[in-house]
């Protein structure tokens, strides 16, 4: 398959919806393993599990600073620019945040300390399981109104949510942790994911023509909107891993990661339904 070469005329819509099904099946045994370890489908952050994210301006290194805090949940040190720090701690007692504030006082009188609580970070578990369900079940309403056939809205809702499984996984895998920004490039990603599907089912419901002609055209001009925002985001994403801006970089990357995944879902999975619904008899 070419960038503009799109034939599937040989292959049947079991075949194009086999792999993409496989590593659905495969993503939701991933989240489910992480679910029993964590309680979440994808590792929270100090947003939601609560901790301390100290921001500060040093000459010591990475090393150096792991010794400070050696007695403390320490869990990450990102480098800034001009020498500073954003180092991560986990969940701790008030004895023990005491005890920090007053080494950081000591040794950083310039730093700044946000605190999360561990009761405030499960209510923002939970507000944000409620956002990720209510603008799914959103979406999914607004495609069934749109289309009024069950099942090219059904592709279309399950391309959706392929893609926020299959990103939600392989946040854990690289390690990107759930927090308020990779919350909103989840929620950003429901709404790019759906683009592509809704013209794609267009082109094949409400076009005449033979299936593999609608098909091609209708490739040729999603790869190049999904190909524009990927290059936006990687854009994105460079600026911010240069600049060594942590949110912008798990940002960009949750939104490059979630597109990736889209081209398959839409292109394969969606296809090969809608393929099956119209060699049914279904549509025009």
């Amino acid at each position: 398959m070419g960038l503009f070469n799109y034939n599937i005329e040989k292959y049947s819509p079991k075949q194009l919806v086999m792999i993409p099904l496989a590593l659905l099946a495969v993503s939701l045994l991933l989240l489910a393993l992480n679910m029993a370890a964590t309680g979440m489908p994808v590792t929270p952050g100090i947003d939601f599990s609560g901790g301390t994210a100290v921001t500060v301006v040093t000459t010591d290194t990475r090393e150096q600073l792991q010794a400070t805090f050696a007695g403390y949940p320490l869990i990450d040190i990102s480098e800034g620019v001009n020498n500073g720090y954003f180092i991560k701690f986990g969940a701790m007692d008030d004895t023990k945040f005491r005890s920090l504030s007053s080494l950081i006082s000591e040794k950083f009188p310039d730093a700044k300390v946000d605190q999360i609580g561990e009761t405030f970070g499960k209510t923002l578990q939970s507000q944000a399981v409620l956002a990720l369900v209510f603008s799914f079940i959103g979406m999914a309403i607004v495609i069934f109104l749109a289309f009024r056939t069950f099942v090219p809205s059904v592709a279309v809702v399950l391309s959706a949510f392929a893609d926020m499984v299959m990103t939600a996984a392989m946040m854990n895998i690289v390690g990107i942790p759930l927090s308020l920004g990779t919350l909103a490039a989840l929620l950003m990603l429901i709404g790019y994911s759906v683009d592509s599907d809704i013209l794609l089912t267009n082109r094949v419901l409400k076009r005449q023509g033979k299936l593999n002609d609608k098909l091609s055209g209708a490739f040729r001009t999603g790869i190049i909107m999904t190909s524009t925002t990927l290059a936006a985001v990687a854009a994105m994403f460079l600026i911010a891993w240069f600049g060594s801006v942590l949110i912008l970089m798990e940002i960009s990357a949750v939104l490059l990661i979630g597109l990736i995944f889209d081209v398959m879902n839409t292109w394969l999975t969606n296809v090969g339904i809608l393929k099956w619904y119209v060699l049914k008899g279904g549509g025009k």
